[in-house]
């Protein structure tokens, strides 16, 4: 891509800064394991103390599932970062569908998994991450070349 327009770049900084979000909600998940639980146990139970009643063992068990997912988040997060700085800025076809395939990777599966748990709170933060990656992916579909990959 030559001279990306203003649009582009508009939504390129969109998705850099959601991304980056995406990293900073993963590292919240692995830093701050108690604030964690208390805004899974709001989203889940409707209370901050929802998680503090499982138990001892299975409240462990959840501050170990909540690292281990924030320390996904945070590095697939790093991965759409440098996907975005590099080739999608560039304009690479390749990296467009690789930032669309590996959301919706993660998007169905864990919206499929939250619904049919009976966690639909899950389903529907799942929903707004989407929302804020979907318009820029949209906008920025005409923006890359073909040619360039």
């Amino acid at each position: 891509m030559a001279d990306p327009s203003p649009r582009f770049i508009f939504w390129w900084r969109w998705l850099v800064a959601v991304s980056l979000g995406v990293m900073l909600f993963g590292a919240v998940l692995v830093l701050a394991p108690a604030l964690s639980r208390q805004l899974f146990g709001l989203l889940l139970y409707g209370s901050t103390s929802g998680l503090d009643n499982f138990g001892k063992d299975a409240l462990a068990y959840v501050s170990l599932t909540h690292g281990v997912l924030g320390a996904v988040m945070f590095g697939w997060g790093m991965t759409l970062v440098f996907v975005l700085l590099g080739p999608f800025r560039r304009g690479s076809a390749q990296a467009w569908r690789t930032l669309v395939a590996s959301l919706l990777a993660w998007f169905v599966p864990d919206t499929v998994v939250s619904l049919s748990t009976g966690f639909w709170q899950n389903a529907a933060l799942n929903t707004v991450f989407a929302l804020l990656f979907a318009p820029a992916l949209v906008a920025t579909r005409r923006g890359v070349d073909e040619r360039h990959d």
